[in-house]
């Protein structure tokens, strides 16, 4: 087991057991393990409980980059023990069997958490002009949609973008570029969290691993956290907008060999349902949290959005890819790959609403026949949707990657149903003969 140690402060020493990596978290200081910039955490002064969730999170986020999931005895589960400093470990231990649970399912692994007392002061920060709502913003399709419908309904916004540098950085800040132009800067602000494990250097106590996992399913975590500390500096009542479709948040497997680790949880209702167990046991507004999409199809929520020419001017420049850069190796343009799962339910909704191109993506799913070809790793996602979509009908599917809670299975059900058919109708549109003799007849 590796455990890994959050340490906000430099007053106690490093632990010497084998195996326990510090996690310093100072950004600009050399000596750090946590990468990161200070200007999203100078922006900041959330309640305690919002701060040392987003601590704890850090630490989530960390330690499932820094540890292999090809290093565990069945090459995915893992054991993962954090010891993290919160300024009131009592009700941080009262929400223990919650966050096991949340991160259980969201990751896969098994966690133990061991809350201290932190020491140190933390850092004065100053507190942000007040805001109606904040909006996680990742620089993908759907969070675009949703600053977007937000800002139509007259709101001022905060949008919160997460990254480890790279595409995603410009991607980011273009598009919000692009909406504070048409709404204005009273309306919007961007704040951006760069936050990643450092390389390993001769200041850390413990050298981290170079190696790094890139699975990394926490991430949701560290992206809610930071929403949560982010409201919670603008206002106890201020909600945090995840707007994510549903189809993609229940994320039904494929086939079954899909289930473990191609199966992400990102906004499983089970998931949020779970955390908001926990943020209740850490006396954090639960419903502070809100997805306006997570009953509707991806194509549904474009073809409803409240500003349709302004989506459709920006939706070719966001990025819904798994793997962004993947084109870099073939010579072909960064972005969406064109083949992931992700860029397959992302073309399908540009198809329901009348915009999909298939020149705006690396690979053409619907004619490049070598993604086809069961040797090839970058076509799987296109065979197993294939393959589900040609499939018996499964009256059970939207239970495969977790319970559904408040007895909306019938709701989800039927979502899930409604993708599949934007996914057919996609397909058969431009397929080509080899492609199109996979599905059934409509």
């Amino acid at each position: 087991m590796k455990a890994f140690q959050l340490r906000t402060d430099r007053s106690q020493r490093l632990d010497t057991d084998a195996g326990l990596y510090a996690l310093d978290w100072w950004p600009g200081d050399q000596r750090s393990t946590v990468h990161s910039t200070g200007n999203f955490l100078q922006a900041i002064s959330p309640s305690s409980a919002a701060r040392d969730l987003f601590g704890l999170a850090v630490a989530v986020y960390c330690a499932d980059k820094l540890a292999l999931r090809a290093d565990a005895p069945d090459g995915f589960t893992r054991d993962l023990e954090l010891r993290i400093p919160v300024s009131d470990p009592e009700r941080f231990v009262a929400a223990e069997e919650p966050l096991h649970r949340a991160l259980r399912f969201l990751t896969g692994d098994h966690w133990t958490l061991r809350f201290r007392p932190s020491s140190g002061r933390t850092r004065k920060t100053t507190s942000g002009t007040p805001a109606d709502a904040v909006c996680l913003f990742s620089g993908g399709l759907d969070s675009l949609t949703g600053a977007i419908d937000l800002l139509a309904q007259s709101m001022s916004i905060v949008l919160l973008g997460h990254h480890e540098g790279g595409l995603i950085t410009h991607v980011q800040t273009d598009l919000a570029r692009a909406v504070t132009n048409r709404y204005g800067k009273t309306h919007v602000r961007l704040r951006q969290l760069f936050l990643t494990p450092s390389v390993p250097h001769a200041g850390q106590a413990t050298p981290l691993p170079k190696e790094r996992e890139d699975t990394t399913r926490s991430r949701s975590l560290l992206f809610i956290a930071a929403g949560l500390a982010l409201a919670d500096t603008l206002g106890s009542q201020t909600p945090l907008y995840i707007p994510e479709n549903g189809f993609i948040g229940v994320n039904v497997p494929l086939v079954p060999a899909r289930r473990g680790a191609l199966s992400t949880r990102t906004t499983h209702p089970h998931f949020l349902a779970t955390l908001g167990e926990a943020l209740t046991a850490l006396q954090l507004d639960t419903d502070a949290i809100k997805n306006p999409y997570r009953l509707n199809t991806k194509g549904e929520i474009l073809a409803a959005t409240q500003d349709t020419a302004l989506l459709a001017e920006l939706a070719l420049g966001s990025v819904s890819c798994a793997h962004p850069t993947a084109g870099r190796w073939r010579k072909k343009p960064l972005g969406n790959c064109g083949y992931c799962w992700p860029c397959l339910i992302r073309r399908a909704s540009m198809h329901h609403a009348g915009w999909d191109r298939s020149d705006q993506y690396a690979w053409d799913a619907l004619t490049d026949d070598t993604l086809l070809d069961p040797g090839t790793q970058t076509g799987a996602s296109l065979r197993a949707a294939l393959a589900s979509l040609s499939g018996p009908d499964d009256r059970y599917a939207v239970l495969r990657n977790g319970p559904i809670p408040d007895g909306e299975a019938r709701d989800f059900d039927a979502l899930y149903r409604r993708g599949c058919e934007e996914l057919r109708t996609w397909l058969r549109s431009g397929g080509g003969p080899s492609l199109r003799k996979r599905l059934p007849a409509a």
